[in-house]
């Protein structure tokens, strides 16, 4: 069993790593020549403001009194620059965000690894070519940039990683903080003759970034006051600064200015997914080389957002999100990021004809200099004859294009050669897609092999183990000969030499070895197979239809969220509730804790009824769960009132929190063997610390989950014919003092293959029973405001990566009771649990997407990390689940284990 297990898990690692390989691995290259635009830029200096969390319609809109929240950028729009929406992708996160800002491209999926905080891959941006780079804001985000950077030229000023607290009494002076310094910053200069001589260099930025906007929408919502107040201080600072600059320079005209945010928010105070709340941010520049606001009469576009905020007269200038890396480099002159896929917005630029085509052709370039090195990156790692260029821009195609484009500049036609430019962008980035996933369908091929090949074994394994079909044929059969171990070496052998002529990663090898014996343990069984085929022959073929149609039917019926109202009524409600915008309800979470109070009363008084020398023991171990309960009501509910009052997290509840926390993994283990006792105390003692991490109807969930857990081992039970097992037991007398593998009492009966069925539902439903949590953005915050409040990701990630596991563990600790009354093999089982599991992630492996909408792109991946994440997790939930249900400690003496 743990060679199988092993063996199972280490497959399953490799699948669940495979498509981080085959659809999301790193877009970068290295290796290209700079690119710059050879006239002199309009500005010498650049502006960029980036407001951590705004949204574009907070900003724009008008207030109930028709009034602008910000004034000072209102005018900037009808008086002095352009505007419009900088369209994001996903993820909408800090990090990924700032980085299609500066360098140009968008974050690969390996970021999150990192925490979206440091560089997974070495890239270029705008900062690293400039001459001097000065940046005030948070640590995460300027600590990202200077330490890309190469030289001494960046200057970073950042407040205390602390200050990021979404507790605290006032979030705008994270805001504040950094205006008060850029102004002290540019007062020092004048009595800086080092400092003051910088300042006056070209090719100069100064990074202002403002996180006060998006720590207060985390804490208080989008609409609250907070946050809408965040908006004026934030247009209040921005109109200093820019008058700081201007006397600073003597108003010369060579600052241009950009003012824009790296994400947006939904309205319950999150971000990650693709919800236009996310995705659509501010974007608002002005200055040296910008064109002045363009009256219009109509303007067409897919949104009401210019109805909407009074701005339909001035020309909306919209840009993706990218595009901002390589506009802030014509501005000044730098080199255009080697890294950036952004294209120029050169209807924004107030300069020549002339400038804005070279910029254009520069920006050409700079992409398909990245088109030319991934090409032949990719030409040098593949034989000859096994190469397929990318045809719509071949060698000579591009050239022709570069020239023709020349001769349009030469010849003064400077709209056609934007055109030709344009069209030459496009075909470089789609000549970027086809390199990049050049290997594809090579390395998908190796994975379903693998796949197959798996499931195959493991469906061979519980037949030969406990069927009978195989008895008679296998005596007969003789085995397999050395003739198929030499076949599958020797393709080893070849398929290693393929990979190493071609100079490809080690994962690669993984992928492709990785069947070869896998297949070469399922050909071994071939008397399984035979015994297999001969009994199928023998069914009618109407039955055998069936059957195969009803196995389907029931693995695609689970993968859908339908199946939570057909299979499951008592948990319907749940999957039904909003999962994201909802507000905080303390109260439902309050009343969840005194029905497990209510609960534990009950237990208690039947208890008490007992005549034996354990009563005390339980006795005592229920009045302190039942305090852990009644401690946890009271931190919730303080937390809530104290963080409403913005004074913080009282140090007294994070305290017991914790400990909370901590004595919810022993206090079960101090319980009877008894199987209700020992399952109730370890529903009471989770739900402890589900409490704390709960802020609304989700609290009542495992309550319901385990209810209907006592009701599946009570059916199980009572439905298991006497025919199957030896002895029949009483649920009340049934104890976890042993659970071994009874593969020698009893064969498997198509009702084990009921019970594989069950469990993946029960753990689906457990992951989804509070609804679609696919999406980034519907983890709240909030949830962890028990136990910390400054914002740290590993952390947070972790208290609610345990707030999705402890329903699984409920629902692991409850199939431990059913394989025990219904004395059914754990191997057996835990093998056709994975074979469903396995043939719904192979389904979802062909559904993934890297194209189309973000939102489908993230919910692509998250289903079939959803499903290999619940095959590997199974090991360790069983794990789990056998010491919670099996070990036994005591309150005082020597402690006790009970082992399995």
């Amino acid at each position: 069993m743990l060679l199988y297990t092993i063996l199972g898990l280490l497959i399953h690692l490799v699948f669940f790593a495979s498509i981080f390989d085959i659809y999301f691995t790193s877009p970068l290259v290295h290796g290209m020549t700079p690119q710059f635009t050879p006239l002199p830029p309009p500005a010498k200096r650049l502006v960029l403001f980036v407001a951590d969390g705004l949204r574009a319609d907070k900003l724009y809109e008008l207030d109930e009194n028709g009034n602008t929240r910000a004034p000072f950028i209102r005018n900037i729009i009808m008086h002095e620059g352009s505007w419009g929406i900088s369209h994001t992708h996903v993820p909408t996160e800090s990090r990924p965000g700032h980085v299609a800002l500066i360098a140009g491209f968008y974050e690969d999926v390996s970021a999150v690894a990192k925490g979206w905080k440091e560089n997974p891959v070495e890239f270029d941006s705008l900062i690293n070519e400039t001459r001097h780079t000065w940046c005030w804001g948070s640590p995460d985000i300027l600590a990202m940039f200077a330490k890309g950077a190469s030289g001494n030229h960046v200057f970073a000023h950042n407040y205390d990683a602390y200050s990021e607290d979404f507790g605290a009494q006032d979030a705008t002076k994270l805001d504040t903080w950094v205006f008060d310094n850029v102004k002290e910053f540019f007062h020092a200069a004048r009595n800086n003759q080092s400092l003051f001589s910088k300042l006056n260099e070209d090719k100069i930025v100064f990074f202002l970034h403002l996180l006060g906007i998006d720590t207060n929408g985390h804490a208080h919502r989008p609409s609250s006051r907070e946050y809408l107040n965040n908006i004026k201080i934030v247009d209040e600072g921005l109109k200093e600064i820019v008058s700081t600059l201007k006397d600073f320079y003597g108003n010369d005209g060579k600052t241009a200015f950009i003012f824009t945010a790296d994400h947006g928010m939904t309205d319950w105070g999150s971000h990650g997914a693709g919800h236009p709340l996310e995705t659509c941010t501010p974007f608002v520049t002005w200055g040296a080389g910008i064109k002045y606001p363009q009256k219009v009469l109509a303007q067409k576009f897919d949104d009401t957002y210019l109805q909407e905020w009074k701005l339909e007269n001035w020309k909306r200038q919209d840009v993706n999100q990218a595009d901002v890396a390589p506009l802030m480099a014509a501005l000044i002159g730098v080199p255009f990021p080697l890294n950036s896929v952004g294209t120029l917005p050169v209807d924004i630029l107030n300069s020549t004809d002339l400038f804005k085509a070279e910029s254009m052709f520069t920006n050409a370039v700079q992409i398909l200099e990245q088109f030319k090195v991934k090409m032949a990156q990719k030409k040098e790692a593949t034989l000859p004859f096994l190469f397929t260029p990318f045809n719509s821009l071949s060698d000579s195609k591009q050239i022709n294009i570069l020239r023709k484009a020349r001769s349009y500049i030469k010849q003064k036609k400077y709209d056609e050669a934007v055109s030709l430019c344009k069209e030459l962008i496009n075909l470089a980035l789609k000549g970027l897609s086809y390199y990049h996933t050049y290997d594809r369908f090579f390395l998908a091929f190796n994975v379903v092999l693998g796949f197959v090949g798996w499931t195959s074994y493991a469906s061979l394994l519980i037949i030969k183990s406990h069927c009978n079909l195989t008895r008679g044929v296998s005596k007969e059969v003789k085995k397999p000969s050395h003739l198929l171990s030499c076949s599958f070496i020797a393709v080893g052998i070849l398929l290693a030499l393929f990979l190493l002529i071609q100079a490809c990663p080690w994962t690669y090898y993984i992928y492709c070895l990785l069947p070869l014996p896998v297949w070469y343990a399922v050909l071994r069984e071939f008397p399984v197979i035979q015994g297999l085929v001969t009994l199928l022959l023998t069914f009618p073929p109407s039955h055998f239809v069936g059957y195969l149609l009803l196995f389907i039917l029931g693995v695609e019926v689970l993968s859908t969220s339908l199946s939570w109202i057909f299979f499951c009524l008592l948990l319907a409600v749940f999957p039904l509730m909003p999962v994201v915008g909802r507000k905080p309800n303390i109260f439902l979470v309050v009343g969840a804790g005194l029905l497990v109070l209510l609960l534990s009363l009950f237990v208690v008084t039947s208890v008490l009824k007992r005549k034996d020398s354990l009563v005390s023991e339980e006795l005592v171990l229920h009045l302190l769960q039942m305090l852990s309960t009644v401690l946890s009501i009271c931190v919730v509910y303080g937390t809530h009132n104290s963080l409403l009052k913005k004074q913080g997290l009282p140090l007294i509840n994070q305290v017991v929190s914790w400990i909370i926390l901590a004595s919810s993994f022993v206090m079960p283990l101090l319980s009877p063997l008894i199987l209700f006792d020992r399952l109730f105390s370890i529903l009471v003692s989770s739900m402890s610390t589900y409490l704390l991490l709960s802020t609304g109807y989700e609290a009542l969930f495992p309550l319901v989950l385990s209810c209907l857990m006592f009701v599946w081992i009570h059916m199980e039970q009572e439905t298991l014919p006497q025919s199957v097992v030896f002895c029949k037991q009483k649920v009340s007398s049934i104890q976890f003092t042993y659970n071994t593998d009874i593969t020698q009492f009893r064969d498997l009966y198509l009702d084990d293959i009921r019970r594989a069925f069950f469990l993946v539902f029960f753990l689906m439903t457990a992951f989804f029973g509070t609804g679609n949590i696919a999406s980034i953005n519907s983890f709240d915050l909030a949830s962890v405001y028990c136990f910390l409040t400054v914002f740290s990701p590993y952390m947070m990630g972790a208290l609610m990566m345990w707030k999705i596991l402890i329903p699984f563990a409920l629902v692991m600790c409850a199939f431990e009771a059913v394989q025990l009354t219904t004395q059914l093999s754990s191997k057996s089982l835990f093998l056709m649990v994975i074979n469903i599991s396995d043939i719904m992630a192979l389904h979802f492996f062909f559904l993934i997407k890297d194209y189309g909408s973000w939102l489908d792109i993230g919910t692509s991946i998250s289903h079939y990390v959803i499903v290999m994440s619940m095959t590997i997790f199974l090991v360790f939930l069983n794990g789990l689940a056998q010491m919670l249900t099996t070990k036994k400690l005591k309150l005082c003496g020597r402690p006790k284990s009970h082992l399995t």
